[in-house]
């Protein structure tokens, strides 16, 4: 109920200037879908970094480690490289997002500085031809990234943990088009058991951790791609391709660096 829209409720009093506004500038653009409107609702504002040059400056250092993570894992380099290609495409978000919580890279937002209503509409049709305005990630999303993250941290995790845990996400034989599929979900058995293993003397007494942890590990997959490249790198790259970017980063990391 929180992330529902309350633009649409039966209580519309409190946007009428707004939805009349909408209505002049959706005429003057030819009939503007509802969906691509400003929103009202506290979950559904698109917010922006508070600090950009700092936090961007963190999440290049963390994914400048985190490619160089992967470089550095001889099985990784075992693998085909459409399969590298493949894992990389579908594993770098969680691993990205390990790397935040292991490096304590904090951020706040703030909303994103909206054009004044009346100024899109006597501006209208002077900036067709410009490039399409950048997406920016909502409040709600931010905060639900917020939560993994700070559930995360709730676990303390030693950087034995860390480091078998972003072995157990990276190789993922369950990602489609894998050729080495059966290679693959050896080498993340094999993560998964030295991380129990490394568990058992650091919390003898806590015999659900293993579990508490991949479960957590578990909602960075539902972060989504677009709203991390929005969020953390879309100021330093504009509308470069990320992970064409990443790409590059993996197989020239030592001559190439993402840097804002």
């Amino acid at each position: 109920d929180c992330e529902r829209c309350q633009c649409h409720s039966e209580d519309k009093r409190t946007a009428i200037l707004y939805t009349l506004l909408s209505q002049n500038l959706n005429h003057s653009r030819g009939g503007r879908s509802p969906a691509h409107q400003r929103c009202l609702c506290h979950q559904r504002r698109t917010v922006c970094l508070r600090t950009p040059h700092i936090t961007c400056q963190a999440a290049s250092n963390v994914l400048v480690k985190t490619i160089s993570f992967m470089k550095n894992l001889p099985a990784f380099h075992l693998l085909p490289r459409e399969d590298q290609l493949l894992l990389l495409d579908s594993c770098w978000v969680p691993l990205f997002l390990l790397g935040l919580v292991q490096e304590m890279v904090t951020f706040e937002v703030m909303e994103t500085p909206a054009p004044s209503m009346l100024k899109k509409i006597l501006l209208d049709g002077q900036s067709k031809q410009q490039e399409p305005e950048q997406t920016q990630p909502t409040l709600a999303a931010v905060q639900r990234l917020q939560c993994c993250l700070n559930t995360f941290w709730s676990l303390d995790l030693s950087p034995k943990e860390y480091a078998y845990l972003k072995g157990a996400i990276l190789f993922n034989p369950d990602v489609p088009g894998l050729r080495a599929s059966l290679y693959i979900e050896s080498l993340q058995r094999e993560a998964q058991r030295a991380l129990q293993e490394v568990l058992q003397p650091l919390h003898p007494e806590d015999q659900g951790r293993f579990a508490r942890i991949l479960l957590v590990a578990s909602t960075l997959k539902s972060i989504p791609p677009a709203l991390i490249t929005d969020l953390f790198f879309r100021p330093v790259i504009g509308n470069a391709d990320i992970v064409e970017l990443i790409t590059e980063m993996l197989y020239e990391i030592t001559s190439r660096q993402l840097a804002p």
